[in-house]
């Protein structure tokens, strides 16, 4: 390998310990750098010191795995070293893996910092610090709406166990009208004609025979107490979620326009448009072409040739949480024919089945999304309706004049 960095350092980090080899010399073929090995802790003090260590040496480039989530304290805090002329690089673990030879915590340490020399290693997309921190807010929102539904589908498992079929008749037990006959349990254990009419609100009183006739059971004293204490959980979990909403909205704000942008897709609304923002970020510049922004989301098929032959093979890995967003958005425009999106969606479906017209989808929307954001303009459905015009325009005239140098006269209707 030729050497190309003159001073570089790599990182094999730990939970408790981080190990680090300098490599510095001259670029001169035939010497070999000069090779130091040293151990830090993961504390804050001794990343100030790694800082420090690695300002004294003047190694401005650094590369370190990305294990687990071990790496970003550190990247935290060098990230301002040299007054933020610094070049980190995480590198993905399942790259250094491949690599023989390694036996020790030593070696490895000395492999990437060789790695890194030799100008080998490419770092993963990181954003900037406020953007991470966003992303933090979102993704415990998602957490949290996971977190809601297991609470609400443990409180139907136990109304169901104890005789109470109300899921049958009110599309939402969590409702006003739900709520209130749940209430009613935890006071009394059971409910009366009388007193589920004062529960019924709207449209549920023209079903209060029906929705009698499901509440056939009977709470215990343990049960109800069991049916508070998941009520006053899930009341807790909900006003986390519209403490954590407020605060994403706040944060956000000096985001408006990419948010005006995205929100301008159809089928995306300001939730989406935060959760897409907070992973790809406002900057797309680490990202030469859409095609590299959708294989590091997963959202590009993996490349499997043999003999000769392109065979069929999964979408790679990548980011989870944009591509399970991206997905959910191209499922409510699959469930609208009149978009220019939907259309492009059915007319796939015809050739495969519909999981893989949804990642298909996605994947064309991070496209458009990234061509929004590098023009910072809005989307505008006519301009793809007036491209497939265009396009069927110079099919047609293809096919005439292939029809015309046979020798078919063929007239072209206005």
């Amino acid at each position: 390998m030729q050497d190309i960095l003159d001073c570089c350092c790599g990182l094999d980090i730990h939970k408790e310990s981080i190990v680090a080899c300098l490599l510095k010399g001259p670029l001169e073929a035939g010497l070999k750098p000069r090779s130091e090995i040293r151990e830090f802790g993961t504390q804050l003090k001794d990343l100030l010191a790694l800082r420090k260590w690695l300002e004294e040496n003047l190694s401005h480039y650094v590369a370190m795995e990305s294990t687990g989530i071990y790496w970003q304290p550190v990247y935290a805090v060098l990230e301002t070293a040299f007054s933020k002329d610094i070049h980190l690089l995480v590198v993905n673990a399942r790259h250094m893996k491949q690599v023989p030879g390694k036996k020790t915590d030593m070696r490895d340490a000395e492999w990437i910092a060789t790695l890194l020399r030799a100008g080998l290693l490419k770092g993963s997309f990181v954003p900037e610090q406020d953007i991470r921190d966003l992303r933090q807010f979102t993704r415990y929102r998602k957490g949290l709406i996971r977190d809601i539904t297991s609470q609400k589908n443990r409180t139907e498992k136990l109304l169901q166990s104890s005789g109470f079929r109300l899921s049958s008749f009110l599309s939402d037990i969590f409702g006003a009208s739900g709520l209130a006959i749940l209430e009613q349990l935890v006071q009394v254990g059971s409910i009366s004609q009388a007193s589920l009419e004062l529960c019924l609100k709207g449209r549920a009183r023209q079903k209060a025979s029906e929705i009698l006739s499901s509440l056939n059971g009977t709470l215990s004293k343990p049960q109800r107490r069991l049916l508070k204490m998941e009520m006053a959980h899930l009341q807790d979990l909900q006003d986390n979620l519209a403490e954590v909403e407020t605060e994403i909205q706040t944060l956000f704000s000096q985001f408006e326009a990419p948010i005006q942008w995205l929100d301008s897709i159809p089928g995306i609304d300001l939730t989406a448009a935060y959760a897409i923002l907070a992973e790809i970020g406002s900057d797309l510049s680490t990202f030469p072409t859409a095609e590299h922004l959708c294989a590091w989301a997963g959202l590009a098929p993996g490349s499997h040739q043999s003999a000769g032959k392109q065979k069929k093979q999964r979408v790679t890995p990548g980011n989870n949480y944009l591509k399970t967003i991206l997905c959910e958005v191209a499922w409510v425009i699959a469930s609208h024919k009149e978009m220019y999106l939907s259309g492009w969606y059915w007319r796939l479906k015809q050739r495969t089945d519909a999981k893989r017209a949804i990642v298909a989808l996605a994947h064309k929307l991070l496209v458009i999304i990234f061509a929004m954001l590098k023009s910072k303009s809005a989307y505008d459905e006519q301009k793809f309706v007036q491209r497939k015009a265009a396009t069927e325009q110079k099919r047609v005239s293809r096919m005439v004049h292939e029809l015309t140098r046979l020798g078919y006269a063929v007239s072209v209707p206005a």
